[in-house]
């Protein structure tokens, strides 16, 4: 028996001393971070691709565990790519998220509630307002960070107006100051007058708000103005611009597929509707001086309204959905990445990055900027997140407005219609 004592007394003290070794050796290990690999996806033009690949760049560099995979697309391309993922339940980890979307990808269960991401502190909202992280939440769960702020607006290139004899919009005019603009752009300049107005779900309903009625009902069961009168005026004006040749036609705007081909861009007209964060782009993209104007009137102050320009969601299929939120921490809150961004995702809701960025803002941002301030002392509050189905009311909408522009039905037939099956649309709410 003795022969085998030593030996086992050997193993017993090698053991000993490599499990006392063990701590040290976790502690060391813990200390670098295992790899990760998290997928972000987002629409946008060329200013916007470049800018968040410079800030995933920053990430990455700051972040050596951390390796990014993109995915980026126009908008109508990012959501037919993002469609099939959800389906099969394989999103990114990251997800720029659209106030249309945000409610019916939450009901399906598809997004992370991000409230415990504020609570232990991943995401830091001490120098967001109540007020844009509201803008994320269904019910009382938060499913998207806000990435910045806009309103909707009109882009007015004002040396080509006034090179060809026509006095600008003022900062009060009138939707028939609007219709004589465009129209003696046509007659003096054999060019379009303004672009498509395009969406209609953007500038219908502010259409309706200068009138005090909405677009939805409170309930979100049926639509929300009562008479037609507001939807044939809308449409009738445009078809009355496109008769004289100052309003493109539908398979004009549909050629259109960036910003680059943009008519105001192209020097093909001077107006342009829009939102308000991407006129940085478009100034850029123009390589000219660009003016914002509120939309029409009257009744702008109670037409207009603020919104979050996009979200960051987290996907619920993440495995990664702790660093996820890490980034999104960065991305709103980080001075220097958001100094590469320069507010073209809408002005930033970090109080202490707007702050920071004033210094360092050139005299187009400024512009954005001093826009969002001017609609913002109105005391203009977010709007909520879509209702369900509205995504097919709207692209009811759209389908109905090509009708009317390409002459298929009248601004009358079209009001019919687009209540009939709206509110058919609608209804699935109360169920």
């Amino acid at each position: 028996m003795k022969k085998y004592w030593f030996p086992i007394f050997s193993l017993a003290i090698v053991l000993v001393l490599i499990s006392c070794s063990l701590p040290n050796q976790r502690q060391a290990t813990s200390d670098k971070p295992a790899p990760v690999t998290l997928r972000i996806a987002w629409w946008g033009g060329e200013p916007r691709h470049e800018a968040t690949m410079e800030v995933i760049r920053m990430y990455e560099r700051a972040n050596p565990h951390v390796q990014i995979e993109v995915e980026y697309d126009n908008w109508d391309d990012y959501w037919k790519r993002i469609a099939p993922m959800a389906a099969a339940n394989e999103l990114p980890d990251i997800i720029q998220m659209d106030l249309q979307y945000l409610k019916p990808y939450a009901e399906k269960g598809l997004l992370v509630e991000l409230t415990p991401y504020i609570t232990n502190g991943t995401i830091d909202t001490q120098a967001i307002s109540t007020d844009a992280i509201r803008g994320g939440k269904i019910d009382d769960n938060l499913y998207g960070i806000t990435l910045g702020l806009n309103a909707p607006a009109v882009i007015v290139d004002v040396h080509m107006l006034t090179s060809l004899g026509i006095q600008p919009p003022s900062e009060h005019w009138t939707w028939d100051d609007f219709e004589q603009i465009a129209t003696e752009v046509k007659k003096k300049g054999n060019r379009y007058g303004t672009n498509g107005m395009k969406p209609p779900e953007v500038f219908f309903p502010y259409f309706l708000r200068t009138k005090g009625q909405n677009l939805y009902q409170s309930d979100f069961a049926s639509l929300g103005y009562g008479e037609d009168e507001p939807f044939v005026e809308y449409f009738s004006r445009q078809l009355r611009l496109q008769e004289v040749g100052a309003f493109p036609s539908p398979d004009v705007t549909e050629r259109i597929k960036k910003m680059e081909e943009e008519l105001i861009v192209k020097g093909e007209s001077p107006i342009h509707w829009t939102w308000s964060n991407v006129f940085l782009s478009f100034s850029e993209a123009a390589s000219r001086p660009l003016e914002l104007f509120m939309p029409p009137g009257p009744g702008q102050k109670a037409g207009m309204f603020v919104k979050p320009s996009m979200f960051f969601s987290i996907a619920r299929s993440s495995t990664q959905k702790k660093e996820a939120a890490h980034f999104i921490n960065f991305f709103v809150n980080n001075v220097e990445a958001n100094k590469l961004m320069k507010g073209e995702r809408g002005v930033p809701v970090s109080s202490k990055v707007v702050e920071a960025l004033k210094t360092e803002l050139n005299p187009e941002q400024v512009k954005v900027f001093s826009y969002m301030e001017r609609v913002s002392k109105d005391g203009i509050s977010l709007v909520p997140p879509d209702p369900m189905n509205a995504t097919e009311v709207v692209r009811t909408l759209l389908d109905i407005s090509d009708q009317i522009l390409y002459k298929k039905i009248t601004p009358e037939e079209g009001a019919v219609l687009f209540r009939k099956r709206a509110n058919e649309i609608l209804a699935k709410n109360r169920q």
